[in-house]
Formats: structure tokens, C-alpha cells, sequence
């Protein structure tokens, strides 16, 4: 097993550095890895292929999806690096200023780094330039740590941009990376709060559980997303079926693609079979209720534990309610606090609705995959928080930042 504290050790030193950086060494620094990461797509590819063939016949189509590499993502993580760059610096940034009535004291509450943030992370390698792009930008040390799965891109991707940024004269080791895929450097690295200021894990509530249940750190939950679709009985059908298509079609393994679609049994009738039958036509395996199997035979049965899953693939469940308490009550119960969105035109059914239901993100007659930083506005995101302390929803640059409050007086002491 890797040395982690070690590392922590390096990432803790190496935050004081970065910490102090300007806007332009930062951008300089993220504009090295991006051209470092084009320069070895041979490599990183070549890497990621090994990655793949190890999945194929033991991984799904969708978990494949996610772990390829090919030349155009390659092109767009470089993209988001550079997107990344370009975006505000937030450290410094004045977020409050007054003048304390109290003492005479002008008080400014500014923008600073959190100082390390370590991410573990599933089979996606492309996290591991959006995160060290992010942290760097707001003044972060970053510490990696991707799954076993895709183990030989990660380490392509990082010894590119670590080799830019030894050339460029900058502290590499405000990028780290755990060299290991022993699940016990992922619980040593858990143990490091002397050094380690915040834990992101991005994944499936696996990961998620694991992470807060054994994290001596802070953690920051990015975690898997249980997303619904509820279609009110005064929806355009038109309007719902477009909503649902894409929730569920357009990138069934991400997650703000939705996994379970509940409909108002006023028009159930007239919404599920053709629905239904357009999902089955693109390959989605559908289980539902009785009163579902009563207008799509075809569907399986959804029990307790279908409801409660993330499928991440091409499957969805369906529960037709007798209205949007119901629904409400049914989303509360089983979502992962994620995305959730309701297609109606009654703007009291919508206001319910948003104050109600206690997720992340929520969504009026729009699809739930727009729950992204990129989609947000934000630049590039670290994942998706679905917990409610420090930053909810997107997490950027802003929400990868603390405070300092600074002080200036004129000889002020306290009497």
C-alpha cells in the first residue's frame, strides 16, 4: 500500500503554496495540464484500453459508457480544463462587508480555500482532470482517488499533468494521486484529518455510505441520484413524454437521468401505453405497479426495492398515484435528494411541488438532466451534493471555497 499520509503530508504543504497563487499562475498552471493531457492522448488512450477490456463481459454497456475514453472526450476534458481557466477566480472575492457598529472595526468576509479536498471516485476518468482542475482554481490542493476499474487512465491522466506542472516550475503535489487500488489506502486516506480538510466521494450510494460511515474528515456528499419524473393531471402529454424520453434516453448511466416516472391516474389512460411503449422500443426494461401492468402488460413488478434503486441503466420504474400528494410522499420517501421534476400546468400544483420536495434540484415542466455546473453556469462541477451543509446541488468553484473575515482598524484595541 502507498505511503497516504505521506501524501496528505504534501498536499497539506503544497495548499499553503497553491493557497497564495495568483489568478494568472492558476490559469497558467490549468492551461500547462490541459496542453499536457491533449499531448498524451496516445497514452491515455492506450491506458484506458486496457481499462476496458478488463470490463468488458464482467461490466454493463453503461458502465463501459462511462469508464471509454476516445479521442473527442479526451478533446472535451481538455475543453473543460480550459473552461475551468476562464471562469472567475472566486478567492478573494468579497462576499460581505460592514463596518461593526460595535467596535468601529470594517470587517470584510472574503473568499479563501478550503486548503486539501480528496476525492474518491468511481470509474470515470475523466474526474480526474475536472477535480484538479477545480481545486486548483480555487486554490485547493487535491488529493485522487479513482476506483480499481479504471485505474491505467487515471494514472496516464495524472502523469500528464503532473509532468506539466513540474515542467511549468509549480508545486506538483498540489495534485496527488493514490497509486493503489487496496480498498485500505481509501480508509487510510479517510483517517488523515490532520491534513485532509474536506472529503468529496462521487458515486453510487455504495461509495456515498461508505465515506461518511468511516471518514474522520468532513465530507461533502456527492453521491448516486434516484431521479423521478412525476406527469400531473394537468400536464401536456406531448410536453411530458419529450421530458421523460430525455430524462431516461439521452444518457441513461449519469446521475441526473431519471429512474422512475410517476403519473396521475386521471391520465394514465391516456399517457402510459404509448409512453411505456416507446421506452420498451428503445430497449428500457420497465416494472411498474398493477395498475402500470394493466395498461402495459409487458412491464415486470416493481416492489419496495425497485422503487429505492438507482438503476444507472437502461430501466425504469413506474407508479401510478392518485394525485400529487401522493407523489410527493412517494419521491420523499424513496429519492436519493438529487433532481426531481414535475410536468403540469397548474402553478399551484408546481408551487406544492417545489416546497415540498426536499431534493437538490427541482424541475418544472424541464428534464432532470440539466443538474450539471456546465448547464448551471458554473463552469465545470465536482459532483452533485445531496446533502444541505456547506453546498447543495452543483458543487463549483464558489462552493469549493471557505471564508476568511479580515479586519482593519486604525489602532483599534479592545477596551
Amino acid at each position: 500500500m502507498v505511503n497516504v499520509s505521506e501524501i496528505a503530508q504534501k498536499s497539506a504543504a503544497a495548499a499553503l503554496v497553491i493557497g497564495a497563487y495568483s489568478t494568472e499562475q492558476k490559469n497558467t498552471m490549468l492551461t500547462l495540464m490541459a496542453d499536457a493531457i491533449k499531448t498524451g492522448e496516445a497514452a491515455i488512450l492506450a491506458a484506458n484500453a486496457i481499462d476496458v477490456r478488463a470490463a468488458e463481459g464482467v461490466k454493463d454497456k453503461t458502465f463501459i459508457d462511462r469508464l471509454m475514453l476516445t479521442s473527442k472526450r479526451v478533446d472535451a476534458m481538455c475543453e473543460g480544463v480550459r473552461q475551468v481557466a476562464a471562469l472567475p477566480d472566486p478567492v478573494g472575492e468579497v462576499a460581505e462587508s460592514w463596518t461593526s457598529p460595535v467596535n468601529g472595526l470594517f470587517i470584510e468576509k472574503v473568499r479563501a480555500p478550503l486548503g486539501v479536498i480528496a476525492i474518491i471516485y468511481e470509474a470515470r476518468p475523466n474526474v480526474t482532470a475536472d477535480a484538479a482542475a477545480l481545486c486548483i482554481k480555487s486554490g485547493n490542493a487535491v488529493i485522487l482517488r479513482g476506483s480499481k476499474d479504471a485505474i491505467n487512465s487515471n494514472r496516464a491522466i495524472y502523469a500528464a499533468m503532473r509532468k506539466a506542472l513540474e515542467k511549468g516550475g509549480f508545486d506538483a503535489n498540489s495534485v496527488a494521486f493514490i497509486d493503489d487500488v487496496d480498498r485500505a489506502s481509501t480508509g487510510e486516506l479517510l483517517k488523515q484529518d490532520r491534513y485532509v480538510d474536506l472529503v468529496i466521494p462521487r458515486g453510487g450510494e455504495g461509495l456515498k455510505r461508505y465515506v461518511t460511515d468511516n471518514s474522520k474528515i468532513p465530507v461533502i456528499a456527492s453521491a448516486g441520484g434516484n431521479c423521478h419524473v412525476y406527469v400531473e393531471s394537468s400536464a401536456d402529454l406531448k410536453m411530458a413524454e419529450q421530458i421523460i424520453y430525455n430524462a431516461k434516453l439521452q444518457r441513461p448511466s449519469v446521475c441526473n437521468a431519471a429512474e422512475s416516472l410517476l403519473v396521475d391516474e386521471k391520465i394514465a389512460a391516456a399517457f402510459l401505453p404509448d409512453c411505456l411503449k416507446y421506452l420498451d422500443g428503445h430497449g428500457v426494461e420497465i416494472v411498474g405497479c398493477e395498475k402500470t401492468r394493466a395498461l402495459f402488460p409487458k412491464a415486470g413488478i416493481a416492489d419496495e426495492k425497485e422503487y429505492a434503486t438507482e438503476y444507472e441503466n437502461y430501466k425504469i420504474s413506474v407508479k401510478v398515484v392518485s394525485g400529487i400528494d401522493e407523489a410527493i410522499e412517494h419521491i420523499n420517501k424513496y429519492s436519493t435528494k438529487h433532481s426531481e421534476a414535475i410536468v403540469t400546468k397548474d402553478k399551484a400544483a408546481a408551487a406544492l411541488f417545489t416546497r415540498r420536495v426536499d431534493s437538490a434540484a427541482l424541475y418544472i415542466n424541464a428534464s432532470t438532466r440539466f443538474t450539471d455546473g456546465f448547464e448551471f453556469g458554473f463552469g465545470a462541477e465536482m459532483g452533485i451534493s445531496t446533502g444541505k451543509l456547506q453546498a447543495r446541488g452543483p458543487l463549483g468553484l464558489r462552493e469549493l471555497t471557505s471564508a476568511k473575515y479580515i479586519c482593519t482598524g486604525n489602532g483599534h484595541v479592545r477596551k
